[in-house]
């Protein structure tokens, strides 16, 4: 008898947080999303960075090689090494409320919204 409580009250606390844990967040501030853009972007240009650096170690492992084994072959063109840059973010421009598409398309109000006269005296039609 205790040890079906006990397993039942086990199964129980699980149960609650679980669905503590399935809870759904609250969507992230304005200020949060761009900070995770740019972040983001800062990665990605982290990327190309590590990229264009291995790209250059491995031209001069390729150009040593060449000049010191006997048997090398001749180079073979390749596109290079591109240089990123220095990081740079500009946030996307904000859109006004009247681009952001916040007001009721032209045509859809049958009526102004408020008459004098009364919905039960209005004319059917």
């Amino acid at each position: 008898m205790k040890m079906s409580m006990h397993h039942s009250l086990l199964a129980f606390l699980l149960a609650g947080a679980s669905s503590v844990a399935l809870a759904k967040l609250p969507a992230p501030t304005p200020e949060a999303q761009a900070k995770a853009a740019e972040s983001a972007a800062k990665a990605a240009w982290s990327g190309k960075v590590g990229s264009y650096k291995l790209c250059q170690s491995q031209d001069k492992v390729a150009a040593h090689y060449r000049r010191t084994a006997t048997d090398a072959k001749p180079a073979v063109a390749t596109s290079g090494c591109t240089d990123p840059g220095p990081f740079a973010y500009t946030p996307p421009a904000a859109k006004p409320l009247e681009a952001a598409g916040a007001h009721s398309p032209p045509g859809t109000a049958s009526s102004p919204p408020s008459t004098l006269m009364p919905a039960a005296s209005a004319p059917k039609p």
